[in-house]
Parts: C-alpha cells; structure tokens; sequence
C-alpha cells in the first residue's frame, strides 16, 4: 500500500548486486508510476525512466526543455512506487558542473538508484537522431568528476553516456569510454551501436558495466539479451517501448471510438477494471480505510 517499503539505500545496493552477478540485467522504461509497478510484477530487474519518454508525456520533444524540478519530481514518483532500482536519465546533467553536482544530489533525494549524464551539447538531440554533437573531453570529464564527488550515497550509480560514435567513430567511443571510467564514471552507457562488435569493442575497452540501449527505430538492431550478454553488455534498457505500446494502443481505441461511435469491440483489449485495482492494491487501501474509520456514528436524540 502506498509506497514501496525498500529504501532507496537498498534499491541501490541491489542494483550494484544486479550488475556484479554475471546476469543481464533488463530494465524497461517505465512510462509513469502505475507502469514501474506492472515492470516489477512481471519480474524484471529495474526500471529505467527515459528522458524521450519524461519530455514526450509533457508533450515536448527530447530536446533538452526539461528541467531538473520537472525530471527529479516525476522520477521520484515513479521510483517510490516499485521495491525495484530505478535509473533516471539526467540528459546532460542540467548545466555547468556545479549544477550536475545539484542534480546529483536532488536525485538522491528524489530516491533514484543512479542515473546516466550524456557528453553532447546542450540543447541535446535524442541518441538515435542525425547531427548530433559532442563537446570536448575536458567538458565530459568534468560533469563526470562533478557528478561523482557531488553524492553523498556512495552505491548511487553514475553512468557515463557517450554519443561520440555517431560523431568521430568506435575507436573514438572507445577512448571517451576510457576517460569516462577515469574521470569516475561506474558504469558506460555507449549510445548507437550498430552491431554488436561495437558493443564488445566497448566492453573491451573498460571494466565497468556497459549499458545497452534497445530502443525501436533507431541505430542499434533489436539484439536480445543472449546476443548483448555474449558480446559483454551488463544491462539493457528498453526506454520508450512501453509508451510506444500505450500510445499506439490509445491511437487505435479512438479511431474505432470515431469511427464506430463506441469503443465497444475495442474492450477485450483493455486492462480489466479489476486488473487495473489489483496493479493499484485498492483491496488494501480499503482494509485499511476499513480498520481505521470503524466506529458508528451515533443515533439522534
């Protein structure tokens, strides 16, 4: 009931666990809070919380207009709602180093088990999209440094995305990957592979965790976790999947509405009303209500 009972020091501890044992970790993105809670059900790992998917629900495109308040309030409400870890997309960490150090912590506070800072420039692109931009490695290197001194919870996860092999090529991301590591990065998150050469290139190249990114219609082939775990990714994020689900689902339900002038032969698609209270524990909520107001009101006089 309410909120998840594992605190976000656990959660944290747990996905450091999951990424030492050997076993890819899945993380689907969680589309809002109700979703994150279908995803720990359903027996995956974690949750990742896409920036795409946090700007697309305001109706914004992934172009960097989100900020801070806005991506550590909403991330908050979806972690506190799973026993699961979650990851947060920090896009470029919000501005100068001091200000990726404040993401940081507000983070932590917001009860996320780590997050990712990417190494374009802002306003950023999405990973999968044409003429994107890097800045140099001083620049990266010092968000990196700044987000690693700034927590104060040494189990958060910093992760070091690098878009470079769009930009200058593998060997390139290899090397950034490296300075990345260096600079205090525990994990690498190498946006765009094309194959999966690339992503033992990586892997190769650090001894961190790498993140794989398995987003549709972009770069990377839609691997699965035996091909990433052999070419040696540690954990793979699926980000806008579940919202690309809703929202083509919702597309369909209203042009049969349209069309038909009801929703009707649309119904046996649709989550049940009694899944929807079981995902919600509203059997719960109600014992409670239930065990608290349990007096009579007394009769007149």
């Amino acid at each position: 009931m309410l909120y998840a009972k594992t605190t976000p020091e656990q959660k944290r501890v747990a996905l450091r666990e999951g990424l030492a044992s050997g076993t890819i970790q899945q993380f689907p993105g969680a589309f809002n809070p109700l979703s994150a809670r279908l995803i720990e059900e359903k027996g995956f790992n974690g949750v990742y919380i896409s920036g795409a998917v946090l700007a697309n629900d305001l109706g914004l495109p992934d172009i960097g207009l989100t900020t801070l308040t806005e991506v550590a309030t909403r991330a908050g409400q979806i972690a506190r709602m799973t026993e699961l870890p979650a990851i947060v997309d920090a896009d470029t960490g919000f501005g100068e180093p001091m200000n990726v150090a404040r993401s940081i912590q507000e983070l932590e506070n917001a009860g996320l088990a780590g997050c990712h800072i990417e190494d374009q420039f802002n306003p950023k692109r999405c990973g999968h999209l044409d003429g994107k931009n890097v800045v140099d490695l001083e620049t990266a290197t010092k968000r990196i440094r700044a987000a690693a001194d700034a927590r104060r919870d040494p189990n958060f996860l910093i992760m070091a995305r690098t878009d470079i092999r769009a930009v200058d090529g593998i060997e390139a991301a290899q090397d950034r990957a490296k300075a990345l590591v260096d600079a205090g990065a525990d994990a690498i998150f190498p946006e765009a592979m094309r194959n999966l050469e690339e992503f033992q290139a990586i892997r190769d190249a650090v001894d961190v965790p790498v993140l794989a990114n398995m987003t549709e219609f972009g770069k990377s082939e839609l691997f699965t976790t035996e091909q990433l775990a052999s070419a040696g990714v540690n954990i793979v994020i699926y980000p806008v999947t579940l919202l690309r689900s809703a929202m083509g689902a919702t597309e369909r339900t209203l042009d049969t509405i349209k069309a038909k002038g009801s929703q009707q032969t649309d119904v046996e698609n649709m989550l049940t009303r009694a899944r929807l209270y079981e995902l919600v524990d509203y059997e719960a909520y109600n014992h409670f209500d239930t065990s608290v107001f349990n007096f009579q009101v007394p009769g007149q006089h």
